[in-house]
């Protein structure tokens, strides 16, 4: 059974958390590992650059988006796709335990399901909408 007087707020605590997460995700990508950093990580994946340019971009400008609430049903999806790339990728030869040497893949696949949940259940509440335009 679903409360349907306080899921509209699940939603937002989930798209808000979710939003921040990405933010703290890509500001490890940035001011610890460093670009160049990240860049060289994706090398040895043999991934192009601009692969990992798009990962910033993507966590940044989707951990923004989710925190507002603009597309957020739909950017969730790209971000679940990326979590699922680090479980092929990166974390899946690791093991199920994220505290595993090289982090184990259960955190990505909580990650990814948890996006998938938001999408499935919409913006939440205090979401901004683009003018003249709503997502069903």
């Amino acid at each position: 059974m679903i409360k349907t007087s306080t899921a509209p707020y699940a939603a937002l605590l989930l798209r808000v958390s979710l939003g921040v997460l990405f933010l703290a995700h890509v500001a490890l990508k940035i001011f610890v590992f460093t670009v160049p950093g990240f860049v060289a990580y994706f090398a040895t994946l043999g991934l192009p650059a601009i692969a990992a340019y798009a990962i910033i971009a993507l966590e940044f400008f989707g951990g923004v988006a989710l925190i507002l609430g603009v597309y957020a049903p739909w950017v969730a999806l790209p971000l679940a796709l990326e979590m699922l790339g680090t479980i092929v990728m990166v974390h899946g030869a690791n093991g199920w335990l994220f505290t595993n040497k090289g982090g184990g893949w259960e955190y990505p696949a909580f990650w990814a399901v948890s996006l998938v949940v938001l999408f499935l259940l919409g913006d939440g509440v205090l979401a901004l909408k683009p003018v003249g335009r709503t997502i069903k």
